[in-house]
């Protein structure tokens, strides 16, 4: 009975114990709540004389030591195993403790250097592009061409996609006699450019014909930016020099070549006005 009553009370006393233990968390955190409050308060309470005067001593500290990046003696002046200093940060400045123009006046030298001959003529041909593809987005708009003939400004040049019904019948590379006007008009653009010009044609997906004179695709394109060439050298007499032109067939496509409007996308002669000046 003795050993049963012990038992008993020690089991209160530990599940007193357990109950308890909840306050001394809560005493903890109130204790560091306030903490942090005591923290900030004494924070927020700044000396200002003290402050500037801790401000101005490393002022003057760093703009007395040299820098030992520069092979300086350092800021506490024990680097002088050097050979040579920084120039004292007084340089620029006059007998009067102005600041020097020269300085200022070389800098704006440099932003103020003239243009080198080749940067004059990079921004005089990118004027120059600019120019065609308004001049030519207008024709395009005047005769109403715009579901014909579009003008992009691309990263290498202007490109000027021409669709092949307006340049060729079905299968075949012979320019349509309807097209020469738009050609002799962008011709007479071209011969007041000074760069290179860049024909392709493309086609889309579909085999060529048995009845075609042309193996494959690849002869079909080709062919096709080969005769918008010869129309620009043998009619108009441009300068051969400027040119060149590939066929890449259905290799490089505009549209989903599974639907009828994207196969007519697809077959194009591209004329891009490259942004590079000629030799």
């Amino acid at each position: 009975m003795r050993e049963r009553s012990r038992s008993s009370r020690r089991n209160r006393h530990v599940t007193h114990d357990m109950k308890d233990r909840w306050m001394i968390t809560y005493a903890d955190l109130i204790t560091l709540l306030l903490i942090f409050f005591v923290v900030m308060y004494a924070m927020s309470r700044l000396d200002v004389e003290k402050y500037e005067i801790v401000t101005q001593s490393l002022q003057l500290t760093f703009k007395s030591g040299d820098s030992l990046i520069e092979k300086g003696t350092g800021i506490l002046g024990t680097e002088d195993q050097y050979d040579f200093k920084n120039p004292p940060s007084n340089q620029g400045n006059n007998e009067n403790g102005s600041t020097g123009a020269e300085g200022d006046s070389s800098s704006n030298d440099d932003s103020q250097k003239p243009l080198t001959e080749r940067e004059l003529a990079f921004r005089k041909q990118e004027e120059e592009l600019q120019n065609l593809m308004n001049r030519i987005q207008t024709y395009v708009k005047d005769n109403k061409l715009e579901d014909q003939i579009n003008v992009t400004d691309m990263p290498k040049g202007i490109s000027i996609t021409l669709s092949d019904r307006f340049l060729f019948d079905t299968g075949k590379a012979e320019l349509k006699a309807g097209s020469a006007k738009t050609l002799s008009r962008l011709a007479s653009l071209f011969s007041e450019l000074d760069t290179a010009i860049s024909i392709e044609g493309h086609t889309d997906n579909n085999p060529i014909v048995r009845a075609s004179t042309y193996k494959d695709n690849w002869e079909l394109s080709g062919a096709r930016a080969l005769s918008v060439l010869r129309y620009f050298i043998d009619k108009e007499e441009l300068d051969p020099d400027g040119f060149q032109y590939a066929g890449y067939g259905d290799t490089r496509p505009a549209a989903d070549n599974s639907t009828s409007e994207g196969r007519a996308k697809n077959r194009r002669v591209e004329i891009t006005v490259l942004r590079q000046l000629q030799q």
